[in-house]
């Protein structure tokens, strides 16, 4: 047994790889779903505020409050919907969350020009965000159930890349259909956009839901997750059944104190992911130049680029290395990179930001996830799952109170700036998550034993 054991752990990328192309069928129909949510989520959110005021004619100030109520309330129901991919199982609640998107995101489209436009829009964005909040937990729980100890590195990995690949994907296409403009050369002949506007990108994400929908039906079948899911479920129910109600009680995600803790350390550098969104791009079109601004959206979208590839390279090739370890690494990465902007505006500081913080979201993110799973019992992983974006809510809720105030400080529309005092007030309440892992490294660094097969 011992020896069988040292020959998983030894296994090469190249043998590791070999399993989940070769074996892992329910991994890569659970990944066909998130390739395309990530298109189709990101499709819809990257032009909501466009489409909710010239489409749906809102004013400015609803639709900031109606997008940001929208990406609240997804990570909102993640905490109970988590508890959904648990019960179902993740084939239906995959065809559940599929289902309900496709009509949110239908009741969205026919909101212009209909009678009470806002509370249609308003209500297809409660509805997609149930259906998101049940859609991220349940693929990460197919990740664990698909997966064993020697592929769940790679394999939580590749789950995080691959929804960047579509987020990659959304911002190479979406303007394509979006705009009548000259797209592309191919052999010498110029390809135009199909000028459809934000309704056909909206049409396109509806297109691509339908299609996941359809596929994940006719592909999914019950036989192929019962090929994993069946010894697994019988016996964590076998586990249940001998426990008492205070025993069922204590595995809850809110009574696991080591849980709890990992998760909310990382709340401080979980902020700087807020400020991409919420600081970054003030901070650019105020302090740099019209050609660095007409260009922001090139910038921005390093990130996710850097994110498809760097990060299962990185997983591969550091998956005997103590995940902790790594959380430790990636978060300092990124907790101090924040420090090139302290000495003020300058072009070459912020590519280097965005490229090295994105290296540091690829070192530890997806290890982030798997952390989770391994801490979570038996049958509780897409509870803990939904539990764990719980930080995530509360960095975009709490750096939304002060990071327009900070700006209106350090960086106000007139007067004098002084952005260097804003990145090192930001990068020092980052560097909390770090130390606060180092510190507890030997408390957090317990797992639970890997269950189930590759399949």
């Amino acid at each position: 047994m011992a020896e069988t054991e040292e020959k998983k752990e030894d296994l090469s990328i190249i043998e590791t790889l070999k399993i989940l192309f070769g074996a892992s069928k329910g991994f890569w129909l659970v990944n066909i779903v998130n390739f395309g949510d990530g298109i189709a989520y990101f499709g819809i959110l990257t032009l909501l505020t466009r489409f909710l005021g010239t489409r749906v004619g809102m004013p400015d100030g609803t639709t900031g409050m109606s997008v940001s109520m929208f990406t609240g309330m997804v990570t909102l129901f993640m905490f109970g919907c988590g508890f959904i991919a648990d019960k179902m199982g993740v084939r239906r609640a995959l065809t559940l969350a599929l289902g309900v998107l496709l009509l949110g995101r239908l009741m969205l489209v026919m909101a212009p020009g209909a009678h009470g436009a806002n509370y249609i829009a308003w209500a297809s964005l409660i509805i997609m965000a149930f259906g998101s909040g049940i859609m991220q937990p349940a693929l990460y729980s197919g990740a664990k159930e698909y997966t064993d100890s020697r592929t769940a590195t790679i394999g939580y990995s590749l789950i995080y890349s691959i929804m960047n690949l579509g987020i990659v994907s959304e911002n190479f296409l979406s303007p394509y259909v979006r705009t009548g403009d000259p797209f592309i050369k191919v052999g010498g002949k110029q390809i135009n956009g199909l000028g459809l506007g934000v309704d056909g990108v909206y049409l396109a994400c509806i297109a691509i839901t339908l299609l996941m929908l359809l596929a994940h039906l006719l592909f999914f079948t019950k036989k192929v997750e019962q090929t994993c899911r069946v010894a697994a479920e019988a016996e964590a129910q076998k586990e249940d059944a001998h426990k008492s109600f205070k025993e069922k009680m204590m595995e809850l995600p809110f009574m696991d104190a080591r849980f709890m803790f990992f998760i909310f350390i990382l709340l401080p550098v979980q902020t700087l992911f807020a400020h991409q969104f919420l600081t970054i791009p003030d901070y650019v079109f105020r302090d740099f130049p019209a050609e660095v601004s007409a260009k922001f959206e090139w910038i921005s979208g390093l990130n996710p680029l850097i994110i498809v590839i760097f990060v299962p390279l990185i997983a591969a090739f550091t998956r005997k290395v103590n995940i902790v370890t790594m959380m430790i690494i990636g978060t300092t990465i990124s907790a101090l990179t924040t420090f090139l902007l302290v000495p003020g505006p300058g072009l070459t500081r912020l590519l280097l930001y965005v490229i090295i913080f994105s290296l540091g979201e690829a070192v530890w993110s997806s290890r982030f996830y798997e952390h989770v799973a391994e801490m979570a019992p038996p049958g509780k992983v897409g509870a803990y799952m939904g539990l764990a974006g719980l930080p995530w809510f509360m960095a975009k809720f709490t750096t939304g109170l002060y990071s327009g105030r900070m700006l209106e400080a350090f960086i106000p529309k007139e007067g004098p700036h002084d952005s260097g005092t804003l990145w090192l007030i930001y990068a020092i309440i980052a560097c909390v998550t770090p130390v606060g892992l180092l510190l507890s490294k030997r408390w957090l660094d317990i797992k639970h034993p890997g269950e189930g097969k590759t399949c």
